[in-house]
């Protein structure tokens, strides 16, 4: 009997028992509190005598209400952390701990055993149960030094022996297996998360995270990291477990609102969204470059995400100069009521025109627009008309709007609650000010540019050329597969969130649309708006097969070709057809998918396009499925996509159709293109062409 795995099951044991106790414990404190908690407000505030007569009763009255809030204030603290203490409790009932590490943390002390798991819990005594794995000491695990290795802690580092690495596969209270590992090649876990098949969500990496990865996930916080890595190495997966690491160094500071993810498509948005969630983290603010445009209302404009570089910087050298004409500014008003007139704009204007159309003069203008529209809603507060709209509230929207009703009042207070009836009422004007609907962009940019129009990029490009700002409240900002984005989109995610921190991930190989930006243009834009862009490099498959890898591999650069690497077992070889007519290229194709459909996992048919996917889609009828963008992908069959669609996904098995010269010419953008579908497949991948095979896909069989 292996006398190690009965030890572990022992305290897996007694571990899952302590979380089970301190479940119930806090489940009935949090059931039970709220009476308690009732109970005890009641009586404190009957007590309270409030007394406003004298200076000593007023203070003592003051002081007493004072409690009563500090009491409340307490009282929603304690709340909160048992609920967030019961949220961690329950994600750790599903699986206490993956790892265990052994440390002699000082010379001729005894060793300490700790134990990692996907959150950190401690005992009454404030002993720690399990430890979070992004805490400080955990990063030991993910070092995979033996030995002597090091870890930091508020900006010390920590030197400590490190004598066992141990990797556990659990399942709630059950040890299923043991691995005691030394470096990343005989990570067991991993090889065995390896060998399973695609699910229809993409899974945390907690367990698995490898060295090169971990130093992207625990990099120090940067103005802009860039991270190059291949097709395969985890990059969406470390752009998570980075956020969820974010969230934990600063819990107090940080909310997910605060984060933005932008991803390339909506299949891909949930494929991930589950991974932050099983963190015990929520989901950040998560756009596509599409979806962003419609946050922001400007969808009907187009993405102009391919349109002119040289007009952005057209707007840049001519806003210096930019001198407002009468028409390009407009009056503030809700609905028909006009609150502040085209004069009264433009008399704002001239008093800061002096400054130059800029972030200043924005701002000198709208606070003295807000000043105006202050002095015009008392100003109609004091008219008869609007009293009387007021006193003819029903006495719900008097309760609504005043908190209590009206009932006989002075003129001075009628006044008073006119103010605030209309503020609630025109209240929104103060938001179009700050928007800077007072100025005509559409008209400024045209007349700026000599054209009949603008995009939705150049239009927001000059919003925040003449305002100085976006998102005032976004700390970080991700943006994954950063190799599909233009100049002009970068130019303007970059000034919308200047004041936030990126994280931009991508794989040069894998840029499948003419006229994205290279990785030496995106660190140039970002050097301009953040000062400085550091890079990281992720150059290991876990992904694909070493088949499978070797054959995207060999449509790489051979500077990036030779320093890559899979960890894979070896599997099966690439399968390679070529059908000279279309009947029995279809036919080839339907056996394909006849065979598909008796394979475990999933099975992704990727097209070159969209209208391609669709005529496939009809060919080989219901032994496909045809997917649309606003869906999530099954857990297994056989699914026909364009590549666009596919982009960051990973399959069981890929099936490239139409791999003939006429599809992937010798070129670039076809190279990078096939790089990109083949990467895709995990385990699988065949290759059908019409005809002869593409000369890249030929060369990259047959090595000539």
């Amino acid at each position: 009997m292996d006398q190690t795995f009965v030890e572990e099951q022992r305290h897996l044991s007694e571990t899952y028992a302590q979380l089970v106790e301190m479940r119930d414990a806090l489940t009935y404190e949090i059931e039970t509190s709220h009476k308690g908690i009732a109970q005890d407000l009641r009586d404190m505030s009957e007590e309270i005598r409030l007394d406003f007569i004298g200076a000593d009763e007023t203070m003592e009255s003051l002081a007493a209400v004072e409690t009563l809030n500090s009491v409340i204030d307490m009282y929603n603290q304690t709340h909160d952390f048992a609920v967030d203490r019961l949220r961690r409790i329950m994600l750790l009932l599903m699986r206490p701990y993956f790892a265990k590490v052994r440390l002699q943390l000082r010379p001729g002390s005894p060793a300490r055993d700790i134990y990692i798991g996907a959150t950190g819990i401690t005992n009454d005594e404030h002993e720690s149960i399990v430890v979070d794995w992004r805490s400080p000491i955990a990063e030991t695990y993910y070092n995979q030094e033996m030995g002597k290795t090091s870890y930091s802690v508020d900006g010390r580092v920590r030197t400590v022996d490190l004598q066992l690495r141990r990797q556990f596969d659990i399942t709630q209270d059950v040890l299923n297996l043991y691995f005691d590992t030394t470096i990343a090649i005989e990570d067991s876990l991993l090889l065995g998360a390896l060998k399973r098949h695609h699910s229809e969500k993409l899974q945390a990496i907690t367990a698995t995270i490898q060295r090169e990865q971990n130093a992207v996930v625990r990099h120090e916080d940067v103005p802009v990291l860039l991270v190059d890595g291949i097709a395969g190495s985890g990059k969406t997966s470390v752009l998570l477990q980075r956020i969820a690491y974010l969230f934990y160094r600063e819990r107090e500071a940080l909310r997910p609102e605060q984060v933005y993810l932008f991803s390339p498509n909506d299949v891909f948005e949930r494929y991930i969204d589950a991974v932050l969630p099983s963190l015990g983290e929520s989901n950040p603010q998560t756009f596509t470059w599409r979806g962003f445009l419609a946050h922001l209302g400007l969808s009907e404009r187009g993405t102009g995400a391919d349109g002119s570089l040289e007009n952005l910087l057209l707007l840049e050298e001519r806003i210096k100069s930019l001198e407002l004409e009468p028409d390009d500014l407009r009056e503030i008003r809700i609905g028909d009521t006009v609150l502040l007139k085209p004069s009264q704009v433009a008399a704002a204007v001239r008093k800061f025109e002096r400054f130059g159309v800029g972030p200043r003069f924005a701002a000198l203008v709208s606070d003295d627009l807000h000043d105006r529209l202050d002095r015009r809603l008392k100003q109609m507060a004091k008219s008869d008309a609007v009293q009387e709209e007021v006193l003819s509230l029903d006495l719900d929207e008097q309760m609504e709007l005043f908190g209590e009703t009206i009932n006989s009042v002075m003129e001075d207070e009628l006044a008073s609650y006119a103010q605030t009836y209309l503020e609630s009422r025109y209240g929104s004007a103060h938001d179009d000010i700050e928007r800077l609907t007072w100025l005509k962009l559409d008209r400024i940019g045209m007349r700026m540019l000599g054209t009949q129009g603008i995009t939705a990029a150049e239009w927001l490009y000059l919003k925040l050329l003449v305002s100085g700002h976006g998102e005032r409240n976004a700390r970080y900002v991700m943006i994954d597969e950063v190799q599909d984005y233009t100049q002009i989109q970068l130019m303007v995610l970059a000034r919308y969130f200047s004041r936030a921190h990126f994280l931009l991930l991508g794989d040069e190989n894998q840029a499948i649309r003419e006229g994205t930006a290279s990785f030496e243009q995106i660190a140039q834009i970002f050097e301009q708006t953040h000062g400085s862009v550091e890079r990281c490099q992720l150059m290991t498959s876990y992904r694909s097969s070493p088949e499978i890898t070797e054959l995207f591999a060999s449509l790489m650069g051979d500077d990036k070709r030779m320093n890559l690497s899979s960890v894979r077992l070896p599997g099966v070889a690439p399968t390679i057809i070529e059908q000279p007519e279309r009947e029995a290229y279809l036919d080839t194709l339907r056996e394909l998918a006849s065979n598909a459909a008796g394979e475990e996992g999933l099975t992704a048919i990727v097209t070159a396009d969209q209208s391609r996917a669709k005529w496939l889609g009809r060919q080989l009828g219901d032994a496909v499925h045809l997917m649309r963008k606003d869906e999530a992908l099954p857990a297994s069959g056989i699914v026909v996509m364009d590549l666009r669609l596919a982009k960051g996904l990973e399959f069981d098995h890929v099936i490239i159709p139409d791999a003939q010269e006429e599809v992937y010419p010798p070129s670039e953008l076809s190279r990078r293109r096939l790089y990109t579908a083949i990467s895709r497949a995990m385990h699988r991948i065949t290759i059908v062409a019409q005809g002869p095979l593409s000369p890249l896909v030929a060369k990259a069989v047959h090595g000539s």
